[in-house]
């Protein structure tokens, strides 16, 4: 078992279990402290330390205004409604109940990328969605459950962060964010603790004293920081760039995560960030398929279809090109240092300040 499948397992095991038990620990804390009053302090003092945590391992923390924007919309898609709304919606419904509902993202994200990407569902995906369909039918229509005054106001808010998470899951997976997971989670979490501070204060709410905080509140706020913030959030935005935003994952996704990549047919995966070295991509296709910053050394392609990809700054070197097509794809400020390339197609490429040393193309 190679480090980074072992990283995805404890990156699963931390999002599993420490995200799971901020329902609980939620509860506990929106008790004696206003909702975005408590999210705002949570994710203020998480961020704080991320950015530590970075700074001491040799991060870099400077950003493009790209990545700034991008980071302040996932921080308030994820955190500022996602969670902000999703605790508030916790003193109208049981925390049980709020997970039970929570687990229906994938669903969401499922009926998304159907409707909006318009990517094919299997037969398996689509039982699964009518499954879950039914399951949220049963769940909301039990009485002794909704009868309680604003337990729909609560569902309905719930529902929404649930689209917020979802929306922001699919968005992160493919938008230029902070390339370090530690540094996009740790700017994720200070704009959407600015967001909440706002919206805290324009809802006129009660910023209590820490001073008068019960132990009870303490003990759920340091665990919402240090597990349900830094652990369970970076946790969870490593996995967004490192597997596919489908729980339902394909046979030919499960391949290219073990980095078999010959013969993968029309998937358009994101893969930004990888590294490929020694890959064989024989009779394959990665048709629009998102690459950047990407390294190809030693690399086979043969046969192989990258049309309209984005290879934006990638490296690629000591490979081996053979009738590829690379046709309407973005190469810009790419490096191609002593590769062959034979037979390819490069037209309408954007190749602007891509550099190309001790190559041929023949």
């Amino acid at each position: 078992m190679n480090r980074k499948t072992i990283l995805i397992l404890l990156a699963f095991f931390s999002t599993y279990v420490f995200w799971g038990s901020t329902y609980l620990w939620n509860k506990m804390a929106v008790s004696q402290l206003d909702p975005l009053m408590l999210a705002s302090v949570r994710f203020l003092c998480a961020g704080t330390i991320i950015f530590i945590i970075a700074k001491s391992l040799g991060y870099q923390l400077r950003i493009t205004r790209k990545q700034l924007f991008n980071s302040i919309l996932v921080g308030f898609l994820f955190l500022t409604y996602g969670n902000g709304v999703f605790v508030w919606a916790l003193k109208y419904v049981d925390t049980g109940f709020a997970a039970l509902l929570a687990a229906l993202q994938p669903l969401f994200i499922l009926l998304l990328m159907r409707l909006v990407q318009r990517k094919a569902l299997q037969l398996k995906s689509i039982i699964g969605v009518l499954l879950g369909l039914l399951g949220m039918y049963i769940l909301v229509s039990q009485n002794e459950i909704t009868a309680k005054e604003g337990t729909w106001t609560g569902v309905g808010m719930i529902l929404s962060c649930i689209l917020s998470w979802s929306v922001g899951s699919l968005f992160v997976a493919k938008a230029d964010v902070p390339k370090n997971f530690f540094v996009s989670t740790a700017y994720q979490m200070i704009a959407a603790s600015i967001m909440l501070a706002i919206g805290s204060l324009a809802f006129g709410e009660q910023w209590v004293s820490p001073l008068q905080w019960s132990s009870s509140t303490i003990i759920a706020l340091t665990c919402l920081i240090f597990f349900g913030g830094i652990a369970a959030f970076t946790s969870f935005n490593f996995l967004l760039k490192n597997i596919s935003t489908e729980n339902d994952v394909n046979d030919e996704e499960l391949r290219i995560q073990n980095n078999d990549f010959s013969n993968i047919n029309n998937i358009s995966p994101i893969l930004n960030y990888q590294d490929f070295s020694d890959a064989d991509f024989t009779n394959s296709k990665f048709i629009d398929a998102a690459l950047e910053k990407s390294i190809f050394a030693r690399s086979t392609i043969q046969f192989t279809d990258f049309s309209g990809a984005n290879l934006e700054n990638s490296y690629i070197t000591l490979s081996n090109f053979e009738k590829t097509n690379f046709s309407n794809s973005n190469l810009v400020n790419s490096k191609i240092m002593g590769t062959q390339i034979f037979d390819s197609n490069f037209s309408n490429s954007k190749l602007k300040n891509s550099f190309l040393h001790q190559s041929q193309l023949i």
